[in-house]
């Protein structure tokens, strides 16, 4: 047993003092300055109940105001208010406050959807060292934890499994990612809604221009302009119907989806049923990407180019980590010649690229679940647009970090337009079973390449000038302040 002297100095080394954290406190300072302090954010609607017994049990460790609920505190302006309180304190020759915003570190506790809330949050404060960010896995997927080591399993919610993760915080390394923007522009319909979407439709992280800025020149009159951002990946396709026909289910019986394993049986009797992993076998396949969508993309430096996408492909990926769909890695280890053959270079996650991998609609997907299994291996780019005309269907679906929607495409000579591009970056926390990897981590490249040759892929104007110079805007990420976050993975 741990004596309380002893769990006391451990837990000083995450406490942050009430004078940084409530405004107009005393300035009561601790003896020495903690190692680690941390801000936690739990969204407690998720995992079932796992969500609200892990705030309580927080809260009994830690100072109650150094944790918040993301149900009842929104996280852009409780940080706004810690970081005008240290940048004040420090003004006056506060040290204290000095080495906590030098060392401060974020846990955030959800699944994909709530840490890409934090990430965009703190993209949108543009500080000069951001803190790095820890993730709980409290969701269904949970490919932002897993990619970095902290696992894809809810989590203990005793004292005992907080202690031993806020040790692997205190012990865990900086990464550097990418961040994605994302812009998808429509025609506004002659009649009805001002938004062709519906409020729930929409992930959260993907906002009207209306809601940020009326001034902003990528705004476009008779047009829907949408903006937002992803850490992880977008993808297009069978999946996201998937996906989609899992949350609409979800948000129709809540009741049924409060344990993680069987979230994950419902989602694969989904898949069954929607033509992801048999349906070719008893029904026609799904339209492929081809007949939709006529896609682009742009190199480092380089101009727009036309990517040539199979037939077969009837699900698209833009993938920034090595996790998708509760750990599957659709890029796999490819053979190293043939690679560099292909003018490719191996998937890090802050490189500024992003890796595009096609799966065909019979039972592509199952291949992930093979040794060195892998999709059909597109490209790599530094942007990427989806340009859809009229044609062999009305619709599509769409997921940027676990979130998915129903996207209508044109019905007339209209176009939809998405575009895809990377700017700036995010730090993370990694632990040692981390599997993403960095470019400048000289370990990197080789366990980026397989040496067995398995295999088998197939093969700016002003406009575009002034949508990078936009990019990353304050507020870009921002979420429109009256969402329920329980619909929020």
């Amino acid at each position: 047993m741990m004596g309380d002297s002893m769990l006391n100095h451990i837990l000083s080394e995450y406490y942050i003092p009430n004078y940084i954290l409530v405004p107009e406190s005393e300035a009561k300072k601790p003896p020495c300055v903690p190692s680690c302090p941390v801000l936690v954010f739990i969204n407690s609607k998720s995992g079932g109940q796992l969500g609200g017994n892990l705030l309580s049990t927080y809260r009994s460790v830690l100072n109650p105001n150094q944790v918040f609920d993301l149900g009842e505190t929104k996280p852009d302006k409780v940080l706004h208010q810690i970081y005008a309180t240290l940048g004040s304190l420090k003004q006056r020759g506060d040290d204290f406050a000095s080495a906590i915003e030098n060392s401060l570190r974020i846990i955030v506790a959800g699944g994909d959807g709530t840490a890409g809330w934090l990430l965009g949050v703190i993209s949108d404060l543009k500080l000069p060292h951001p803190p790095p960010v820890a993730t709980v896995p409290l969701g269904t997927g949970n490919n932002l934890p897993f990619s970095f080591g902290w696992g894809k399993k809810n989590p203990g919610t005793d004292r005992q499994s907080v202690f031993s993760f806020l040790e692997q915080v205190k012990n865990a390394t900086e990464m550097k990612i990418d961040s994605w923007h994302i812009i998808m522009r429509m025609r506004a319909p002659k009649e009805g809604s001002c938004d062709p979407i519906g409020p729930l439709e929409l992930p959260h992280s993907l906002h009207a221009f209306h809601r940020i800025s009326q001034t902003d020149k990528l705004g476009m009159d008779g047009y829907h302009t949408f903006r937002g951002g992803f850490w992880n990946y977008f993808s297009m396709g069978m999946d996201a119907q998937v996906s989609y026909a899992f949350h609409s289910e979800r948000k129709l019986h809540p009741e049924k989806f409060r344990n993680q394993l069987i979230n994950q049986g419902t989602y694969i009797k989904l898949g069954c049923t929607q033509g992801w992993m048999f349906g070719s076998l008893f029904r026609q396949s799904p339209t492929n990407i081809a007949q939709i969508a006529k896609v682009k993309v742009m190199r480092k430096q380089g101009q727009w180019e036309d990517l040539k996408i199979p037939r077969s492909i009837g699900s698209i990926v833009c993938l920034n980590l090595p996790s998708f769909s509760g750990g599957f890695n659709p890029w796999g280890t490819p053979y190293r010649k043939k690679f560099l053959d292909r003018g490719l270079t191996p998937p890090f996650v802050d490189d500024g690229l992003i890796e595009i991998v096609g799966f065909r609609n019979v039972l592509h997907g199952l291949v992930l679940l093979a040794p060195n299994g892998h999709g059909t291996r597109l490209a790599q780019a530094n942007a990427v647009r989806f340009e859809f005309k009229k044609g062999a269907a009305n619709h599509t679906f769409m997921r940027i970090d676990g979130e998915p929607w129903k996207q209508p495409l044109p019905a007339d000579d209209e176009m939809v337009v998405v575009e895809i591009s990377h700017f700036g970056q995010v730090s993370m926390l990694a632990t040692p079973l981390c599997r993403s990897r960095s470019m400048h981590d000289p370990s990197s490249p080789t366990a980026c390449y397989n040496e067995d040759n398995n295999s088998s892929d197939e093969g700016d104007s002003p406009d575009d000038l002034e949508e990078k110079r936009k990019f990353g805007a304050a507020d870009s990420f921002k979420f429109p302040d009256e969402f329920d976050i329980s619909y929020l993975s």
